[in-house]
């Protein structure tokens, strides 16, 4: 039996109005059938769902790891789990202030550090705390990920059962439509253009087009309601949790092909990697 798959945009503030989404599926041979979605208003409701004894694979849209040159300029642990242990216990007023001192001895235009997954994934560094704050996402989910015993490839063995890798939706969205804009939180920029683009880009899943997804033939199988549910939302979280669960899908589709760590490449294992870059 195939474990479930799961896509996770992710949030380190969830509330009503901008909640956890998390998309839930399964793999048909080559489609990947979309069950359902599921929101959480709070971090604690999230992290009880990651302890669902039941098998999944899921990718999830936030870092699994910092810089390793900012983590030995600041003379932090440098093993992940010491690394990320020590971390969480850090206030986000006490990281916001390690990292702006990090960036105001470094000179303009190479302020922040980045992992060597950033630039293949083309994603924002893990340390960067505003727009969009992934250091204070990092801070929020990993240590509950820890917590719920699950495995992340090439970092943590957990129970074995429930495999998490680090996703990032853009980075295939961007795939199928280059640099086109396809959400906004903020309603005066939820334009008929970006409604365009969503569209396209669900078209282009549906079909199989995503060119990070040919490698392994995967397609996303969706209903009609399903479909127009994903267009209509604006802010684009829905459609961002269904990128995800590709990326989980292609990850169990490597795993299953006998490819060593889900996929993923040989990578620094303080830093982590995004699947599929």
């Amino acid at each position: 039996m195939l474990p479930a798959l799961l896509g996770c945009d992710f949030t380190s503030a969830p509330s009503r109005r901008k909640p956890i989404v998390l998309a839930v599926g399964r793999t048909d041979r080559q489609r990947v059938v979309l069950g359902g979605m599921e929101r959480f208003e709070s971090l604690d409701s999230w992290a009880a769902r990651l302890s669902d004894p039941a098998p999944w694979v899921g990718a999830f849209d936030l870092p699994f790891g910092l810089p390793r040159e900012l983590v030995t300029t600041l003379e932090w642990p440098t093993d992940w789990t010491a690394c990320m242990a020590h971390y969480a216990g850090l206030s986000r007023e006490a990281i916001r202030e390690a990292f702006a001192g990090f960036c105001h001895a470094r000179p303009v235009g190479g302020k922040f550090a980045h992992r060597a997954t950033d630039g293949p994934a083309g994603s924002s560094p893990s340390m960067k705390w505003v727009n969009p704050p992934v250091a204070f996402m990092l801070h929020a989910g990993v240590p509950r990920l820890v917590a719920a015993g699950v495995t992340l490839p090439g970092l943590l063995a957990g129970d074995g059962s429930r495999i998490g890798v680090e996703a990032y939706p853009g980075l295939l969205a961007r795939s199928v439509i280059g640099t086109t804009s396809y959400k906004s939180d903020d309603k005066a920029r939820q334009t008929p253009d970006r409604l365009i683009a969503r569209k396209t880009l669900i078209n282009a899943l549906e079909n199989g087009q995503a060119p990070l997804l040919l490698s392994c033939g995967l397609r996303l199988k969706l209903t009609h309601a399903q479909r127009d549910a994903l267009a209509d939302d604006a802010s684009g979280d829905s459609l961002d949790a269904v990128l995800c669960l590709l990326q989980a899908a292609w990850a169990l589709s490597r795993h299953e092909a006998g490819h060593p760590q889900w996929g993923l490449p040989v990578f620094d294992p303080l830093e982590g990697w995004i699947v599929t870059a």
